[in-house]
């Protein structure tokens, strides 16, 4: 505890770990709430429209929420990592303000008029607003997803003669090849979040017997969606992932896998445990050569392990990243599982008598903001021992006058209020969904236009 380096790492994964559950919702809510206002203006079905106001008061709990638990994560490059900030700032500074001037501006703009304009301006521009929502919650994840790319994978950038580093090429940053997989992948996972909770608040109607026809609703486009999703999260974003790992950064891959010594071909482990003493897998559950094909599309290919790299290069937490992964892993797998069946007994039209399927949907609602801390875990855990891979190590990057205790009574104050935070934002989400859909809608007035 009395690292710097260490508590400074504990306090920036705690506080993006915590502020990305939020986030992580609103990103996926924001395309289904264009689904549903879409379906509306086509329909006219008032349904979809009260349904575009219900989980828009979730989705605006959730924004404010993810704009207040963000807000310290940025102060952190300055405070405990103002070496890194020193010596890359020039580039990571650009994606950073790029997202604050252009994608939030946009995001936060039309976020009140989605709120409160839907009677001053009519459906038509309602609908825009709600497409410029997605549009800006989208945007501003790709440029804060190119600054992690940018970790991941440095490009565009020149050396200056004093030390540090600087932009070259805008283009490159902005369209580095890692930024467009880990997109797609990570855009996915925010809409299979957001579906299945759609889904799970629908299950939780129907159980109970109350609002149900909206319920059903929200089953259905959840488990419709999130069926698409689960398996795109596996083929073919997740697949790409893996490529892009495999070439870029292969002592990911191998601490990922748990394979510590390079092998021809490699199987895929299932279940095992990681011994980093005698640097092996216990009980190793393996589907032979399946490694090597998924990696090298050659079922003899060779996958370099652990071994093939020093030390001095290993991610320092091998176990963490390993049992991330598979944590991710298995969830992934197990929610294409539950979307098979429910899509396979909601064409059935047996879906909504199947109450054991029901409680699994509703029960399954925190399992997708797991599965993606866990990659993100991976993700950033199987990058060190770099901040920028390549470029410079975590340890490089440290304020050196910031005392590990400075950072430890900060990061316990965080804790605090990041507690006060969520519990009342789960009362808050909890009274909305209480009170139901047509919570407030029977004084209604009704729309100012026909949707055509």
């Amino acid at each position: 505890m009395n690292d710097p380096v260490l508590i400074s790492r504990l306090q920036f994964a705690f506080t993006v770990m915590y502020h990305y559950l939020f986030p992580g919702l609103t990103m996926g809510l924001a395309f289904l709430i264009f689904l549903l206002k879409s379906i509306y203006m086509r329909n006219g079905d008032e349904r979809y429209n009260r349904a575009v106001r219900f989980w828009g008061k979730i989705f605006a709990v959730t924004f404010i929420l993810g704009v207040v638990s963000g807000i310290p994560m940025e102060f952190q490059f300055g405070t405990n990592w103002a070496a890194f900030s020193k010596f890359a700032g020039g580039i990571i500074a650009q994606t950073l303000a790029m997202e604050g001037a252009f994608a939030f501006f946009l995001e936060s703009a039309f976020v009140g008029v989605f709120l409160f304009g839907e009677r001053a301006f009519g459906q038509r521009l309602h609908w825009l607003s709600s497409f410029l929502v997605f549009l800006g919650t989208w945007a501003s994840a790709y440029f804060i997803l190119c600054t992690n790319s940018w970790l991941q994978n440095p490009v565009g950038y020149k050396r200056l003669p004093g030390g540090g580093i600087d932009i070259s090429n805008y283009w490159q940053v902005l369209f580095n090849p890692w930024v467009f997989v880990q997109f797609i992948h990570n855009q996915g996972a925010t809409v299979l979040t957001a579906a299945i909770v759609m889904a799970g608040v629908g299950a939780f109607y129907v159980l109970s017997r109350r609002d149900e026809e909206y319920g059903k609703m929200f089953v259905k486009v959840g488990v419709i969606v999130g069926l698409i999703m689960s398996i795109w999260q596996i083929l073919p974003s997740g697949d790409l992932e893996g490529l892009q790992v495999t070439h870029k950064q292969p002592v990911k891959l191998a601490s990922m896998e748990g394979l510590f010594k390079s092998e021809r071909p490699a199987g895929i482990v299932i279940l095992g445990q990681p011994d980093m003493n005698k640097q092996r897998l216990d009980n190793p559950i393996v589907v032979p050569r399946a490694l090597s094909f998924l990696t090298y599309r050659s079922w003899s290919a060779r996958v370099k392990g652990l071994d093939a790299f020093p030390k001095k290069d290993w991610p320092d937490n091998v176990p963490l990243v390993y049992y991330s992964y598979h944590i991710m892993v298995g969830l992934g797998t197990i929610f294409v599982a539950i979307m098979v069946i429910a899509a396979f007994l909601l064409w059935r039209r047996k879906l909504f008598e199947s109450r054991w399927m029901l409680w699994i949907l509703m029960l399954t609602i925190p399992f997708p903001s797991i599965a993606t801390t866990a990659g993100w875990i991976t993700a950033e855990v199987g990058r060190q021992p770099w901040l920028a891979y390549g470029l410079i190590r975590t340890s490089q990057g440290v304020s050196s006058s910031v005392s590990s205790g400075n950072v430890l009574f900060t990061l316990l104050g965080f804790a605090g209020i990041y507690l006060v935070m969520g519990l009342l934002y789960f009362i808050l989400v909890v009274g909305i969904v209480g009170a139901g859909p047509e919570a407030e809608e029977a004084g209604e007035e009704p729309a100012e236009e026909l949707p055509v």
